[in-house]
This record gives structure tokens, sequence and C-alpha cells, in this order.
């Protein structure tokens, strides 16, 4: 069986919108894109998590916006890992041929569910809120990683939003980077 690990970018007040660029989604008048460019603390995170990495799951709209950016990122190691890896889709409103090279369509939840159950390494989630609120209301997430940044924004998307069903954690380890980020992670409590 495969783990969903899902790998946040949060400010300590939870916003996780547009940590990378400042154009990277600016919904509901968001201005902060590109807030976590100063604290650098996923390339080191994502070279540890390298080997483990079965293939990545995205919901539509941060696929879109990856599929976007990164094939056309020269010269940058990131692009190749990403164009590389195997990258699952989750959306009723896409249709296949998806425009980046070795993506496939998940139709729902229940794909991912199904794909979790095969062997292989873990399915990593990288942004996609949506998805991960979805998957984490029906159990589906393993772990959890959370790059907790050092700043307060006070307006924009986060990641657990009000009204989502509870859910028990238990910490599995936590280490803190030079620019202040704590990495915090969890997995389902026993």
């Amino acid at each position: 069986m495969r783990r969903v690990v899902a790998i946040e970018n949060l400010t300590l007040d939870g916003v996780m919108q547009a940590p990378g660029r400042a154009d990277e989604d600016t919904r509901d008048g968001f201005a902060h894109g590109g807030w976590a460019a100063p604290y650098e603390a996923m390339g080191s995170l994502m070279g540890e998590r390298r080997g483990a990495t079965g293939a990545l799951l995205f919901g539509r709209r941060t696929y879109e916006d990856f599929a976007g950016f990164w094939p056309r990122q020269t010269g940058n190691p990131y692009t190749e890992v990403l164009d590389a890896t195997l990258k699952h889709v989750v959306s009723t409103t896409l249709r296949e041929p998806l425009p980046w090279r070795n993506s496939s369509l998940l139709a729902g939840d229940d794909a991912v569910a199904a794909l979790r159950e095969q062997p292989g390494g873990d399915l990593v989630i990288l942004g996609s809120g949506v998805l991960v609120r979805s998957l984490m209301a029906r159990g589906l997430v393993d772990e959890l990683i959370l790059l907790i940044h050092p700043l307060v924004l006070g307006t924009g998307r986060r990641l657990l939003a009000d009204g989502g069903p509870p859910a028990a954690l238990a910490l599995a380890g936590a280490t803190t980077t030079a620019t202040g980020v704590v990495i915090a992670t969890y997995g389902q409590a026993p």
C-alpha cells in the first residue's frame, strides 16, 4: 500500500495561497504572492524525499499552475525532476490528453483511494489545498509535512479552513531551518 503525503508551505496564520511567486494565485485580490521565497526551505526537503516519491498528486488548479510554469524553467534542477515524475491530476473538469509530460487524469477521490492501494512509492501532494482537505475528510492522507514560515499575512486561502472535519494527528518529527521555518511532520494519531 502506498502512502499519501501532503507537503504544504504555510504561514503562522495558516495561509497557503501563492507561496512561490507574486502572480501564482491572485484570487480574492491576494497581493502577498511569493511570501515563501525569502525563507527557502523546500529545496532541502525535496532532496531528502526524492527516493520516496513514487508519483505526484495535484488538484486541477495547482496542476494547471505548475504545468504553465515549470516546463519553461530551463536549467533548473526542479524542472527535470518534475517533468520526469509521474503526475496524477484529480479533476472532474479536465480532459485528456493533459499538456504536461507524464501526466494522467484521476476522476475523484475514489481513484486516489484505489491508487493508494497499489504498490509503489509515496503519492506526494504539493499545494492543492482543496484536494488535501477532501482526502483528509476521507482519511486518505497518511502524512502531513508542514513548512511553517515565521510570517503572518492576515489574509489568504488557508489549508485547514473553517468547517472541516476534526482530525487527530501525531507529531512524527520536527526540525527548524536557519531561516526560522519549522518543518513539522504529522501522521495519523494511533
